[in-house]
């Protein structure tokens, strides 16, 4: 009897997105405003740590939780932004990137069966880990600002809903990819209650914690009371320091669940590059000022590609956090967002991402009326993106002119 060459338990998993747009927009030579990382470098003072690293011979194995300098310039960092003390051998494991960090963390935390709740549109990735581990996903929708320049909303009702006596865990988002919204502590006093009554655990994913725009404000869910006992947060250094491709991040939290994310880690990765990992802890440590900074720059590259895409007719949400803005495409003509990003870079060449593939199949209707695109890019890049749209005209009706044409 023939079999297929692949486990059953990765039979729903398709191609990300991210790399299927990433390769359609190189293919057609389009303008890369897509996935999420920077067309440019985070500060030399870090590259430069990597090369002391590298010549300091810190080439071989690290330790498999992490470098001892990283594990407590982690612990270091959450105390100093949110008073939360943590022990650097008890409460941290590096991990090879974020995305390594909640597949560790599903895999260790998940039984066949359990349930775990989540907001939608969600990260990718998030579905597939909870699938492997054999977990069920309840999905609470985030839905649209009610007016203009508010914030994604949930349904109280509708949250409470998702939980019952099978919920395991949470998996949290903030500030959230791909809507820019970041919770309010309100909201999160919710999803805590729940949490608390029904005896779940949280996987709290912040590793944009550092692009949030006054006067929203990042509150990590394990500050919440009764929360840094059943929370492991997740953090990253690409994101705050524009390597993405160094794959540093971490996971903090309680030690019965730092220590079920490290037996998963030592097995999947085993190790983080130990020279990315001396630079990151360095990074970390950076003044207050630097980090000012850098805020202070995304919110102008927010700025620019939401003025730019209000001056071609789509409307952009209010991003209150991440480097990414959710546009309406309403007065486009196109009812589905892959079509219309299909559009975009094949006939306009500016690649932006579809947000309803990150939805579930029962809810894939609600995120086709919108495009993700990401500010994480040179004035240069934004600039090319800008012309390329202006050369298009307004966006308003493009699917019937296209039609027409």
């Amino acid at each position: 009897m023939s079999r297929t060459a692949s486990a059953s338990r990765i039979a729903s998993i398709q191609p990300s997105i991210f790399s299927v747009i990433s390769e359609l927009a190189g293919r057609h030579g389009a303008v890369n405003l897509g996935q999420g990382f920077p067309d440019f470098d985070g500060p030399d003072l870090l590259k430069e740590e990597v090369r002391k690293a590298l010549a300091a011979g810190r080439n071989q194995y690290s330790p498999s939780a992490g470098v001892k300098e990283l594990r407590e310039a982690v612990v270091t960092h959450q105390e100093r932004f949110y008073g939360l003390r943590w022990d650097p051998v008890k409460n941290v494991t590096v991990t090879c990137g974020a995305t390594e960090g909640l597949f560790a963390a599903a895999l260790a935390l998940v039984d066949p069966g359990d349930e775990v709740v989540m907001f939608e549109p969600f990260y990718d990735s998030y579905v597939p880990a909870v699938d492997m581990a054999g977990g069920v996903c309840k999905f609470v929708p985030l839905r649209p600002p009610r007016v203009a320049g508010g914030s994604w909303w949930f349904d109280e009702a509708e949250l409470a809903a998702a939980f019952g006596p099978r919920t395991r865990l949470v998996l949290l988002n903030s500030p959230h990819n791909p809507t820019g919204k970041v919770f309010s502590r309100a909201e999160l006093e919710q999803v805590a209650s729940l949490a608390l009554k029904w005896g779940a655990r949280v996987v709290s994913d912040e590793v944009y914690e550092h692009l949030v725009f006054a006067p929203a404000r990042h509150v990590p869910i394990s500050t919440l009371p009764g929360m840094a006992e059943r929370t492991l947060t997740l953090g990253s250094a690409g994101k705050t320091f524009s390597f993405t491709g160094w794959k540093v991040g971490w996971a903090t939290g309680p030690q019965d669940m730092r220590d079920a994310l490290q037996s998963v880690h030592q097995f999947v990765t085993f190790a983080t590059p130990a020279p990315f990992q001396l630079a990151a802890a360095v990074g970390l440590g950076l003044p207050d000022t630097w980090y000012a900074e850098f805020v202070a720059d995304y919110r102008r590259r927010r700025d620019k590609l939401a003025a730019m895409l209000d001056g071609v007719g789509l409307k952009p949400h209010l991003t209150e956090g991440t480097y990414f803005v959710l546009a309406d495409l309403s007065a486009t003509g196109f009812a589905d967002d892959a079509e219309f990003c299909r559009w975009l870079i094949t006939d306009v060449g500016v690649a932006s991402i579809p947000p309803s593939a990150l939805y579930s199949e029962a809810h894939r209707e609600a995120g086709r009326g919108t495009a993700r695109f990401a500010f994480c890019k040179t004035d240069a890049t934004l600039d090319a993106a800008a012309e390329r749209l202006g050369r298009a005209g307004r966006i308003q009706g493009a699917r019937e002119g296209r039609a027409s044409g």
